[in-house]
């Protein structure tokens, strides 16, 4: 066999928001703050600062969940929300911090269970915090995955090659015995030039080049056609 793991960005590659805690986030802080709750990047981003994101990432659980309620102590303050604010605080924290805020992709465990039963290492290379295990045990798949790598811990995120490095020595195996997938091209590009088959994945079908695939079962696709 020439592979022997296989690794996949978490957001986008094998999760996405939940569209049902989307909405009540959103309705929960219009109804507290009497107006239209909106949150892009660039706020979002605003906010990581006020509630004070070390620049040298989040290192634990415990720092991670008092991060995530500073964060959400600023969002309400900032949506001019002054009173109760430890008990919405919590709420949100309660309802928001690994609790059903993600859904899988309908394919997911389709292909994780083909890469497992053929005897694969499955890997998960991710730019987020501590908590990206968590997520992903709740969704179903901790039975598949054999390591997880995320930026916080290693104190890299994607493209460096550190972090894609740090997944391979988990996992003990080389670039070229290994398969990557994630949904941003320069991210995907990042692991193909330290030598890994690596794929975009691109649900939109908007992107199409030897290396763009529409779902996570081109991939298996792929392999078989390399056997």
């Amino acid at each position: 066999m020439k592979y022997k793991a296989i690794f996949f960005d978490r957001d986008g590659t094998l999760t996405y928001a939940n569209k049902e805690k989307v909405k009540w986030y959103k309705e929960t802080v219009e109804e507290w703050s009497k107006k239209e709750f909106e949150l892009d990047y660039d706020k979002m981003m605003r906010l990581f600062d006020a509630a004070g994101y070390p620049k040298q990432g989040l290192k634990s659980i415990d720092e991670e969940k008092d991060f995530w309620k500073r964060y959400y102590e600023e969002l309400l303050k900032g949506e001019g929300i002054t009173d109760s604010i430890e008990e919405k605080v919590e709420l949100l924290f309660s309802e928001l911090w690994c609790n059903n805020d993600r859904e899988l992709y309908d394919e997911v465990i389709e292909v994780m269970k083909y890469f497992k039963d053929k005897g694969y290492k499955i890997g998960i290379i991710s730019d987020t915090s501590p908590s990206l295990q968590i997520t992903l045990e709740n969704l179903g798949l901790g039975r598949y995955i054999d390591s997880y790598t995320c930026s916080d811990l290693v104190g890299a995120m994607k493209p460096e090659p550190l972090i894609y490095n740090t997944a391979l020595n988990s996992l003990k195996v080389t670039a070229s015995e290994s398969i990557y997938v994630d949904d941003y091209d320069i991210e995907a590009d990042g692991a193909r030039n330290l030598g890994f088959t690596s794929f975009h994945i691109d649900r939109s079908g908007n992107k199409e080049n030897e290396w763009t695939i529409k779902s996570l079962k081109e991939i298996i696709d792929y392999v078989k056609r390399q056997s």
